[in-house]
């Protein structure tokens, strides 16, 4: 029987989920359903059916992205995109990867999408581009901080779950304008991200939430009782902080806690402490990528962020996915606005559009895809224009996965 495709209903959730979740081998729990019927959009949720089986899909969050320069910014954040076991290699993810896309160019939708990938290996045959990355870091407790770090007065609290909230969410709002790769969160992201149920803990005790008046971070605890004494380790989940000196105070805060062995914090990608260490190599780190960003228009993507110098350059674009950038585009920036028109005239550089979407987020540099051999140049001296241009002032780091 052919397969098809359509959008999806609410109706729909239930048999959504569970397929969902046996594409990532869980099982599926009945009683998630209203936590995923708040990010649930069924118009921007796209499943393939087999007769009438359910047996792949994706779906698409409306939210906001920080770029460069000019704070939030809509994205299609791409989500729940999996196939059921027994019907891979059909070629259902690339028909879901393509409603999507072009969906979202015929329809005029958002200029960019991006994702977490459970496999880095998938997504840039479909255009994906690797633009941030986090750090897996762990600090044991007692690190000594440096000589000079202030640490303020302030006191962090240890508080309950509806005392925080409040403060978390005004905290990350008032950050998230300058924070490049941060997303907006509605109530129900918020439920989502900080979803505390046995489930959710794996093997790990529930969220503590300490509170500075400048800022928060929220923590889990594992267990390690060894015959010297415990060596427990503290999960950091999330900390944010209006200033730098409430950013210390937390940190200093949870290094301090008793009982624990060791801090450990798995998104930590613009995280500042192996610099206010006094000794760096405490804070060991593993990278791994991230953000995975595709240009949905070029045109409409490349003058929604600003820039970090000026430039004036041709660019040749691939794009086999998604034709309609398949082009040369002149890419102008004056005083840090841009300007991208089609043209026909000879190419300065030329790349794929997922070398774009990993710059884009100004973390990449394109001279680093250059010696990968993923950028070309052709007029001497246009990439290392345009790479510095692209590059933003602080990497991107995206502290949640969606």
């Amino acid at each position: 029987m052919a397969l098809t495709l359509r959008t999806l209903t609410a109706d729909d959730l239930p048999e959504f989920q569970r397929v969902v979740n046996s594409s990532f081998l869980m099982d599926s729990v009945e009683d998630q359903l209203e936590r995923w019927r708040g990010l649930f959009e069924p118009e921007r949720h796209h499943a393939v059916f087999d007769g009438d089986e359910l047996i792949g899909g994706g779906g698409i969050q409306s939210r906001e992205i920080t770029l460069p320069g000019t704070g939030p910014r809509p994205v299609a954040a791409v989500t729940s995109v999996g196939v059921k076991p027994g019907h891979r290699r059909r070629g259902v993810l690339t028909r879901v990867m393509r409603a999507q896309l072009h969906g979202l160019h015929d329809e005029g939708g958002e200029a960019i999408a991006a994702l977490w990938a459970s496999e880095a290996a998938i997504y840039p045959r479909f255009g994906y581009g690797l633009a941030a990355e986090f750090a897996r870091l762990e600090v044991p407790r007692g690190a000594k901080f440096r000589s000079g770090v202030s640490i303020g007065d302030d006191r962090v609290r240890e508080v309950s779950r509806d005392e925080a909230m409040p403060v978390m969410k005004a905290v990350y709002e008032d950050l998230r304008p300058g924070r490049t790769g941060w997303l907006s969160r509605t109530d129900a992201a918020w439920e989502h991200q900080f979803a505390d149920t046995e489930r959710d803990r794996g093997g790990l005790t529930a969220y503590h939430y300490a509170l500075h008046p400048q800022g928060y971070a929220a923590y889990r605890i594992k267990h390690d009782w060894q015959d010297r004494g415990p060596r427990n380790e503290l999960h950091v989940r999330e900390i944010a902080a209006r200033t730098d000196e409430a950013y210390a105070a937390l940190y200093r805060y949870l290094l301090d806690v008793d009982m624990v062995g060791e801090l450990k914090f798995f998104t930590a990608s613009d995280d500042p402490v192996t610099h206010l260490l006094d000794d760096a190599r405490l804070a060991l780190r593993g990278r791994s990528d991230s953000l995975w960003v595709r240009i949905v228009d070029v045109d409409r993507a490349l003058t929604q962020r600003r820039y970090g110098s000026d430039v004036d350059v041709v660019l040749d674009v691939a794009d086999e996915f998604c034709p309609w950038n398949a082009a040369r585009w002149r890419f102008t920036v004056k005083d840090g606005a841009a300007t991208v028109q089609r043209v026909d005239d000879d190419p300065d550089v030329v790349l794929d559009v997922q070398a774009l979407g990993a710059a884009y987020l100004g973390g990449t540099r394109l001279t680093s895809l250059a010696r990968a051999q993923r950028v070309r140049e052709v007029t001497a001296g246009a990439l290392n224009a345009l790479s510095h241009a692209l590059l933003g002032d602080q990497d991107p780091h995206c502290p949640e996965v969606f």
